[in-house]
């Protein structure tokens, strides 16, 4: 499927290995991307740690005001933008586990602006589409209605990497051919069982 083929799990180099064994414990798979990057190991440390403290800011002892919702819905609804069926698919079914709202990544990836989101969350998608898609075009009035709805510097920061970062995985994960797992389509579209 993918037009590079993914390294086995055992000939990765073992900080590599145990990284990806502790995800598929935790998902229970594989996600595709992950062995995906990991042919070139370097890349994949890089790609990762960057991913990480954008997505999981804690993890570098930062504090940000974007809930893990807001950063999938982020992903979600700038790879739709980009045509990145990986990320759209992967990244929704997340955003679907952490809104607890089963519809909301269908609809984003659509149309954000008829999405059954907050005003507070539509500026932040206004703003992370002209990232995506305008970036050249920024500029102050850009900035007031994100701190209109409380967002801050560091915050409005946080949406324009996540949404440049994005734009990189959306194009590796497009033109390698790297497919969505399976698993991804289920997820978070019916609520567990109490």
């Amino acid at each position: 499927m993918s037009r590079y083929p993914h390294p086995e799990l055992k000939d990765l180099p073992e900080d590599i290995r145990t990284k990806i064994l502790e995800v598929q414990d935790k998902a229970g798979f594989v996600p595709n991307v992950f062995l995906a990057l990991a042919r070139r190991p370097a890349e994949w440390r890089a790609f990762f740690a960057y991913h990480d403290a954008l997505m999981v800011p804690e993890s570098v002892g930062r504090e940000s005001h974007l809930t893990k919702g807001d950063r999938e819905m982020i992903v979600t609804t700038t790879s739709a933008a980009n045509h990145c069926l990986y990320c759209v698919v992967a990244h929704g079914a997340i955003l679907r586990i952490y809104e607890k709202k089963p519809l909301v990544a269908d609809q984003v990836a659509v149309n954000f602006r008829k999405a059954d989101i907050s005003p507070r969350q539509r500026a932040m998608l206004d703003f992370a589409m002209k990232v995506c898609l305008q970036s050249d075009l920024i500029d102050e009035a850009d900035f007031v209605p994100l701190h209109a709805q409380g967002f801050n510097d560091e915050d409005i920061w946080d949406i324009a990497a996540i949404t440049a970062f994005f734009g990189l995985s959306n194009r590796m994960a497009s033109f390698s051919n790297m497919l969505p797992n399976p698993e991804f389509y289920l997820m978070g579209r019916v609520p567990k069982q109490k």
